[in-house]
């Protein structure tokens, strides 16, 4: 199963995949010329203390985003409590 969220949603430490880019046309080329197209994964690498801004691994650069910005990105993961694999019976 999975979930879906926005960039500046997603926890330190996890990953998730871009499914859309929807930031408005001038932060959408910015955002794809960074990287961020469909299937790409994203981790957040680091949440500054005060939340705004966090930076990201994208395609092997670390990239820092302001959270309007990355608001404007959804994700999708595996939702937490479904392991993947065979269940053990």
């Amino acid at each position: 199963m999975y979930e879906t969220l926005c960039l500046s949603a997603l926890p330190e430490g996890e990953s998730a995949y871009v499914t859309e880019i929807n930031a408005g046309p001038a932060m959408d080329r910015r955002l794809t010329d960074l990287g961020l197209v469909r299937g790409t994964r994203v981790t957040c690498v680091l949440k500054s203390p005060a939340g705004d801004p966090c930076a990201y691994l994208i395609r092997g650069a670390l990239i820092a985003l302001r959270r309007t910005d990355a608001d404007g990105v959804t994700l999708e993961r595996q939702a937490q409590g479904h392991p993947t694999g065979v269940a053990a019976t």
